[in-house]
C-alpha cells in the first residue's frame, strides 16, 4: 500500500523560510517522478516542483524558481521542499504526489498517488 505523509507545514511571516517533508512508503518500482503541488481554495492544484526518482532531474514552476529547492533521499524514502523568501501568495495546502509517467507531468490527474497535504500559511 502506497503512503505519502507530509509534515512540516505551519505559519510563518513574509520573507521567512520553511521546509516541508514527505515520507514515502510502498511506492512501486515504476515510480518516475515525485513532486509537490499546492492548492488554494477555488483554484486548481498546481505543480510547484518535481524531481525524478532515478536521475534527480528537477522542475520548478516559474513562480518559485530560485526560492524553492526540492530534494529526495532514496535511502530514507523522503522528499523535501525547502522554501525560502516566502510570500503571502505562497499560502496554500502543499501536497506530495508521485507518478509513473515520464517527462514532467503537470496536471494533477497525471499523478497516481497523493498525500493528505500540509498547510503553509505566510502572513504579512
Amino acid at each position: 500500500q502506497v503512503q505519502l505523509v507530509e509534515s512540516g507545514g505551519g505559519l510563518v511571516q513574509d520573507g521567512d523560510s520553511l521546509r516541508v517533508s514527505c515520507a514515502a512508503s510502498g511506492l512501486p518500482a515504476s515510480t518516475h517522478l515525485v513532486g509537490w503541488f499546492r492548492q488554494v481554495p477555488g483554484r486548481e492544484r498546481e505543480l510547484v516542483a518535481g524531481i525524478s526518482w532515478a536521475t534527480r532531474t528537477t522542475y520548478y514552476a516559474p513562480a518559485v524558481k530560485g526560492r524553492f529547492t526540492i530534494s529526495r533521499d532514496n535511502n530514507k524514502n523522503t522528499l523535501e521542499l525547502q522554501m525560502s523568501s516566502l510570500r503571502t501568495w505562497d499560502t496554500a495546502v502543499y501536497y506530495c504526489a508521485a507518478t509513473s509517467l515520464f517527462g514532467i507531468p503537470i496536471a494533477p490527474t497525471e499523478y497516481q498517488y497523493w498525500g493528505q497535504g500540509t498547510q503553509v500559511t505566510v502572513s504579512s
